[in-house]
């Protein structure tokens, strides 16, 4: 593990030790990743009442839904190998599927359906095997509008495994371990328990301080949408996935599924749904991005930081603890607020491009001033004020000789930039998204008159 301050380590333990002792949890483990390991971990009580022993960065959890998020990659996958279109309908690819719902709608969790396949698994205990879900699917109400707002959908996400069924030809545990899980060298992550290390799950009842074991639940043909189990170590590499996913998502499809689709309340505007993951801002004012799981005796969230590459990992053996997500944020907020990563040094560039030395500078639109800049050889734009230096400028890419550029980050994403030159060459004016900029600040018109 990489050092962290002395101070950063006693509190970590102090929330880890807090929400134990608070949440009455029987065992909890509690880490923060960076880089693909943990820079901090701590086991907390017992993995099982018989072991007497702490949980470990190497027992298995039931991560449950946190499952969804590895179903959503790999769709996305699936998408960019040409196979599926997020408009497409999922009954364009599952036969059973009348439903009218689109796989952005499945992803983002609006498509109204309801949240459960039919019969009262939650009181029974019996899930559908995958026949039984894709025969009975059309059966299942659909409750809501699509988009009217967020509503959950296990049985929805069940039905996207079998998606990946039908386009890879194999089952979806096989596409899981070739896709992700082998690339990333995870290998205790897998559907229910390996055989290996675990912890046993509890209820702890308000009113005592028995712990009473939970059952383990054979999830069948919903296991696509909260099957996993896990650890903290391989749940570390996860999150550095979430945060720079390297050859096996784009940077720009990672980047898509963390974009909000809607709130998951219109009470508190602080979280959003993206594609397959959660989007919550701490307190701090920071994003992360992440999922929550929840099964009989095991509640977990795993939440990335993904600018600093910093994840929380909250893993309990309870069925009533703190909730997972704001303990995993609060670990993770902790330690980027006080053991940052630290800046790399200011590299030179080694050239500026000949067409852009007449760009370089101040510019006015609207009113407002604009500064542009090259940094490593690339054509950057902003606002120039206070207020804009920590948001993502504008990057350019040229898209023809006519002096024509596309903006690929920043707040005109996808306009393009239109320079416009005098007969020596020099620079009179620019259009970026058809706005005029000038040297000079004017009216609006003003350049119109005689």
């Amino acid at each position: 593990m990489t050092a962290l301050l002395d101070t950063t380590t006693r509190s970590l333990h102090g929330i880890a030790l807090g929400k134990q002792r608070d949440g009455r949890v029987p065992g909890l483990f509690a880490g923060v990743a960076r880089g693909g390991s943990l820079i901090w971990g701590e086991g907390v009580g017992l993995a099982d009442l018989a072991d007497k022993r702490p949980p470990s960065a190497d027992d298995q959890f039931l991560v449950a839904s946190n499952t969804k998020t590895f179903i959503a990659v790999m769709v996305m996958q699936l998408r960019d190998e040409g196979r599926l279109s997020l408009d497409d309908l999922l009954g364009d690819h599952v036969p059973e599927v009348s439903h009218p719902l689109t796989i952005r709608q499945c992803l983002a969790h609006v498509s109204g359906m309801a949240r459960e396949p039919l019969g009262d698994v939650w009181e029974t205990l019996e899930n559908p095997t995958a026949k039984e879900l894709r025969r009975d699917f059309d059966d299942v109400e659909r409750v809501l509008k699509p988009h009217d707002r967020w509503h959950y959908s296990n049985v929805v996400y069940a039905m996207l495994g079998q998606l990946i069924e039908e386009l890879d030809g194999r089952s979806w545990e096989e596409s899981l371990r070739t896709r992700l899980l082998d690339p990333l060298e995870m290998t205790r992550t897998s559907n229910g328990f390996d055989g290996g290390p675990h912890v046993s799950g509890y209820y702890v009842a308000p009113y005592d301080d028995v712990p009473r074991p939970e059952p383990v639940m054979d999830l069948k043909g919903l296991s696509p949408c909260g099957g996993l189990a896990s650890t903290a170590d391989d749940l570390a590499k996860w999150s550095a996935f979430v945060a720079d996913p390297g050859e096996l998502l784009s940077a720009d499809t990672i980047e898509e599924m963390c974009q909000p689709q809607i709130l998951l309340t219109t009470d508190a505007w602080n979280a959003a749904m993206g594609l397959g993951f959660f989007l919550i801002r701490s307190g701090t004012g920071r994003t992360y991005v992440g999922h929550t799981g929840g099964m009989p005796g095991h509640i977990t969230g795993v939440f990335t930081h993904r600018e600093s590459g910093t994840g929380g990992i909250a893993l309990m053996n309870s069925s009533a603890p703190p909730p997972p997500d704001a303990f995993a944020i609060e670990l993770a907020d902790h330690v980027v607020e006080h053991d940052p990563v630290e800046d790399g040094p200011w590299r030179p560039g080694t050239r500026i491009p000949d067409e852009y030395h007449g760009l370089l500078g101040r510019w006015f639109s609207e009113g407002q001033p604009f500064v542009f800049w090259v940094e490593q050889g690339e054509l950057k734009a902003r606002i120039d004020k206070p207020a804009a230096a920590k948001l993502t400028p504008s990057r350019f890419v040229k898209v023809s000789d006519d002096d024509v550029y596309r903006d690929v980050a920043g707040r005109e994403r996808g306009e393009l930039l239109r320079v416009t030159r005098a007969a020596d060459g020099s620079v009179t004016q620019l259009n970026w998204a058809t706005y005029l900029f000038t040297r000079e600040p004017i009216a609006f018109g003003e350049h119109l008159q005689p």
